[in-house]
């Protein structure tokens, strides 16, 4: 629908009202419990994030179900009570509490997504493969334009973007706070992982001098919204390490990583690296996917703490 002055087609809006209210129904959104479990809504997503995530705090789990602190403690308190979550006190800050699955909860978890994905597949099987692109495409962005009403922030657009190379003034703080936000709420890293990345960073922007290194920042006007760069000194052996790639809220899916990455590649394919290296963790699936596309395969993985708490750390290389 196009906004032309302060007229509202709301036959269009209409539309799509009835739509969501008939994808809500047929999800089973409207009955007492939700995937074949024994819970509400609330609680089978509670249940799907933090298995996401590995582990999450209470307050991070209300910000992004965007419930109240207290409705979410009280479901947190109920599926502790019934042995689907554990909690553990966070070693740098002792009044957050890490919420993870328990065995069992995980278990629960292999059960909501078979069921989900079940319903998933039965509808795609409907459509062709244009319709069903058109509906991932469609919900996506559906799904940040509301997003984007609750928070107050305009939806950046992927044209709207360009790419360039080298320093830009306040590219540290800019790609630490990016990392930090996104792997708090994702997450749950706190203090040592932001600090991690700061040190890291200011230790390599200097070195941008070097014909072997590379950074690209995603520009929305002067603002920067995506970064990744390529380290060709710190692994030797003429491999090169692919390094702090983010993608501000809003952006991912719409194509700014794919356009860095692009970028990122074809400049280590003219330095001519032996190979390419990036290291990250288990969960991260969309940008696993993104890496894989471009000829990244997994070679290792094994349990670490380097970021600041137990993950599934893994090494993919080109």
């Amino acid at each position: 629908m196009q906004k032309a002055d302060s007229s509202v087609d709301f036959s269009f809006v209409d539309g799509i009202r009835t739509a969501s209210r008939r994808m809500v129904r047929e999800l089973g959104f409207m009955q007492s419990t939700l995937a074949a479990t024994d819970y509400p809504p609330s609680a089978v997503h509670a249940i799907i994030e933090i298995g996401a995530r590995k582990s999450m705090s209470a307050a991070q789990l209300a910000e992004f179900l965007g419930l109240e602190k207290s409705s979410v403690s009280r479901m947190v308190r109920k599926l502790v009570e019934a042995g689907e979550l554990q909690e553990q006190a966070s070693d740098v800050d002792g009044r957050v509490k890490w919420l993870a699955l328990t065995p069992q909860g995980r278990r629960t978890l292999t059960a909501v997504q078979s069921f989900g994905r079940k319903q998933v597949v039965g509808a795609l099987e409907q459509l062709n493969a244009d319709q069903q692109h058109a509906v991932a495409q469609g919900l996506r962005v559906y799904a940040q334009a509301l997003a984007a009403r609750r928070s107050g922030e305009a939806i950046v657009q992927a044209d709207d973007i360009r790419i360039v190379a080298g320093y830009q003034a306040g590219v540290i703080g800019r790609i630490v706070q990016m990392h930090a936000m996104f792997y708090a709420r994702s997450v749950g890293f706190d203090s040592y992982f932001e600090s991690k990345v700061a040190a890291g960073l200011a230790e390599f922007v200097p070195r941008l001098e070097h014909a072997r290194n590379g950074l690209w920042l995603a520009l929305q006007g002067e603002r920067i919204v995506g970064s990744v760069a390529i380290d060709g000194q710190d692994l030797g052996d003429n491999k090169a390490h692919l390094r702090w790639f983010i993608v501000d809220d809003g952006l991912r899916g719409a194509g700014v990583g794919r356009r860095l990455m692009d970028a990122a590649m074809a400049f280590c394919d003219a330095q001519g690296f032996a190979s390419i290296q990036l290291w990250t963790f288990q969960g991260l699936d969309a940008a696993r996917r993104l890496y894989e596309s471009y000829g990244f395969q997994l070679k290792e993985e094994w349990p670490g703490a380097q970021w600041g708490k137990e993950m599934v750390e893994q090494r993919f290389e080109r």
